[in-house]
């Protein structure tokens, strides 16, 4: 089988054939291309409430302080700590499912929460923004 796997702006053709695994090719990962917005259909006030509340969040400018910022895809399934805690290195922020595994986001550094950029149930992407300390 073959797959393409992206790694820190990098992209990796890789082979797997009976526990045997060859690098087919290396490259610049490209960047998505802009799409331009698709003007829609004018909506009631009522109709547009639940369809921007559907909609992926819109990036969360970034204020004074560290962020943490997400080490793999997943879906945010809690969010511990909220928005004034102080927080020491290591503590639980949140929790991430990723491939039906949980994965703690753990504070780098001491400090008090400044932002909190995601809710639950978000969809995030690596290096999406989680939370200011």
């Amino acid at each position: 089988m073959k797959y393409v796997v992206t790694l820190r702006d990098r992209t990796y053709e890789v082979e797997v054939e009976e526990g045997q695994a060859m690098l087919l090719d290396e490259y610049e990962a490209k960047a998505p291309a802009a799409q331009a917005p698709v003007a829609a259909p004018a909506a009631t006030p009522a109709a547009a409430a639940p369809a921007a509340a559907a909609a992926a969040p819109a990036p969360v400018a970034v204020g004074d302080g560290t962020p943490v910022e997400a080490p793999l895809p997943g879906n945010v399934l809690s969010i511990k700590v909220n928005v004034g805690d102080k927080v020491s290195a290591g503590d639980v922020l949140l929790l991430i499912e990723a491939m039906k595994m949980e994965n703690e986001i753990c504070a780098p550094s001491d400090g008090v929460v400044a932002q909190i950029c995601v809710s639950t149930g978000n969809m995030v992407n690596t290096g999406d923004t989680l939370i200011i300390i």
